[in-house]
């Protein structure tokens, strides 16, 4: 018996070399390997690509007059309607029912009467908001309904304030997607210094909410005696209205937002920029400017000293707190789950908008266009969590005004990036002359929040609030800058951002840099490991048996 132990023994240390030698690729590999071969990437095998633009409607380009009022062209690939921007400047009591038919204004959405200084414009405006819930989730199914991507694929649960409307909230009955003004970001305000303004927000959300108009020079009590700072203590509970009143003495850039569980609503998308121009005559401002951006109706202040203007609008979307709106359409559990389950304190910026879009879609709306020698006025908005840094490549802008005070000329600061911090307005003075200081000349030049995690989506980058300052000349028939076709057909892909496809993987270098295949199995060695192993389990179950056994008698 000792003499066959020995002998298994022997065989079970003889067989370990070739055991060794035989283990998984995944446990030992011997140096030199030859690298696996790249995947290839080929966009006609990559489904969910899309036009950069869909031109829709190209005619909301043109420069136009519609009920006498002067609109202005805008190449850009996703325009205004032109006839949201007529009752913006006139009013719904004061365009033809033609006009207001071509919008979803409600009839008492934007009232404006009563010349009170005489000089040409009106001076009582009354102007009724709304709330409206954007990707949210649908009591008829498993989809979202009212939906704005503001990415392709990314559709985060948004609330924002939104004109009084009729009609539907999607586009038409076969589509789930938002109507053009139920849009993020809300809507910019335009009012005139001394105007009497009421704003009424009649609740239509789920949730109580108010409007407070931070910088804006308002009484703390309404005409009624009642609350007219928007605070949380005096909310508008769902189903009611309240009416807030200003006849503001200062002009500049401000903001409004509500102050109802303040850090979770502005997340979601309740604030918007407040614009108090300076009196003028025959002064009719373009009271909404949906989705910011390009204005196309300018005030008669800006006309005197500037060829164009934008509103820019700076947000930030925590993909968490956006997701509590999707998964539940009771109320109550959305309350529970937003105010007491989640922790701002612990919260993070997965998404950063610039006018609700994130980069490539902020080239559909989001870009300055320019031409050489002109001055540009740009007027931002950080509506973020977190501070912002503003970066406009081969550009030099001037700083004219912060939180809506005029800064004195001598302390006007000429730079290429701009600090901004929550809540904070800049008003700046973009001069197109290319003198190497105030412009390095024409181009397609980025401009970008230059902390970094601004210009990304979800981790991804290029993404975030990035978008261009376009020479007029650079960009094509549908508003998109020439020379970046390669870029478009990587991200204009819900692929891209939900991390399937490589960064560089189309291209000269895909080879070098794409996705790595996996390595070859190598058969003889997996057949080699397989006998070891039954081998050896063949000696040790022999051993046992053998030890086992009974002596003979």
């Amino acid at each position: 018996m000792h003499r066959h132990f020995l002998t298994l023994l022997s065989l079970l240390i003889a067989t370990q070399p070739a055991f060794a030698w035989l283990t998984p690729p995944a446990m030992q590999e011997p140096a030199g390997i030859e690298p696996p071969a790249t995947v290839p990437y080929r966009l006609d095998e990559t489904s969910g690509i899309e036009k950069p633009c869909s031109n829709e409607h190209p005619e909301w380009r043109e420069a136009q007059t519609i009920d006498g009022v002067e609109i202005a062209a805008s190449p850009l690939c996703e325009p205004d309607n032109p006839y949201d921007i007529a009752v913006s400047v006139k009013g719904t009591n004061n365009v033809s029912m033609h006009t207001l038919m071509q919008t979803h204004f409600a009839q008492d959405a934007l009232i404006k009467t009563d010349d009170l200084d005489g000089d040409g414009d009106p001076d009582v405006i009354r102007i009724k908001l709304e709330v409206t819930e954007l990707n949210g989730p649908s009591p008829d199914g498993e989809f979202l309904i009212n939906t704005f991507p503001i990415a392709p694929g990314i559709e985060p649960g948004l609330w924002v304030y939104s004109p009084k409307m009729v009609g539907m909230g999607v586009k038409h009955f076969n589509s789930l997607v938002a109507n053009p003004i139920l849009r993020a970001p809300s809507p910019v305000i335009r009012v005139e210094q001394g105007d009497k303004v009421y704003i009424t927000l009649e609740n239509t959300h789920y949730l109580p909410h108010t409007i407070h108009l931070h910088g804006v020079d308002h009484p703390w009590l309404n005409s009624e005696g009642k609350d007219n700072d928007g605070v949380e203590e005096h909310p508008v509970m769902p189903g009611q209205s309240h009416t807030y009143e200003i006849q503001t003495r200062h002009a500049g850039t401000m903001i409004y937002h509500c102050h109802v569980q303040t850090a979770q609503h502005m997340m979601m998308g309740l604030t918007g920029m407040i614009v108090v121009e300076e009196n003028r005559p025959n002064n009719w401002l373009q009271t909404f400017n949906i989705g910011a951006g390009h204005v196309r109706h300018p005030s008669v202040a800006v006309k005197e000293k500037f060829n164009r203007e934008y509103d820019l609008v700076y947000q930030s979307i925590d993909k968490r707190l956006a997701k509590i709106v999707q998964d539940a359409n009771d109320p109550r559990l959305i309350a529970q789950r937003m105010n007491r389950e989640y922790n701002m304190t612990e919260s993070y910026e997965n998404y950063f908008l610039l006018n609700g879009r994130s980069f490539p879609y902020t080239l559909r709306d989001g870009i300055i266009v320019a031409d050489e020698d002109e001055h540009i006025k740009l007027n931002l908005v950080n509506a973020q969590r977190s501070a912002a840094a503003i970066h406009f490549h081969g550009h030099k802008a001037t700083i004219m005004a912060y939180d809506g005070v005029k800064a004195p000329e001598g302390a006007q600061i000429t730079r290429d990036v701009f600090d901004i911090a929550p809540a904070q307005r800049l008003d700046l003075d973009l001069y197109t002359k290319n003198d190497g200081l105030h412009s390095y000349g024409p181009g397609l030049w980025m401009f970008h929040d230059h902390v970094v995690t601004g210009t990304t989506t979800d981790g991804m980058e290029p993404g975030g609030n990035m978008s261009i300052l376009a020479y007029r000349h650079l960009l094509d028939d549908q508003g998109m800058p020439h020379m970046h076709d390669e870029m478009f057909d990587q991200v204009f892909t819900k692929n891209y951002y939900e991390k399937k496809l490589p960064v560089w993987g189309s291209g000269e270098y895909a080879d070098a840099l794409g996705a790595a295949g996996m390595l070859a199995p190598d058969y003889l060695r997996i057949a080699g490991f397989g006998l070891a192993v039954g081998l050896l389990l063949g000696v040790i179950i022999f051993i046992v048996v053998a030890l086992n056994r009974k002596p003979s008698q």
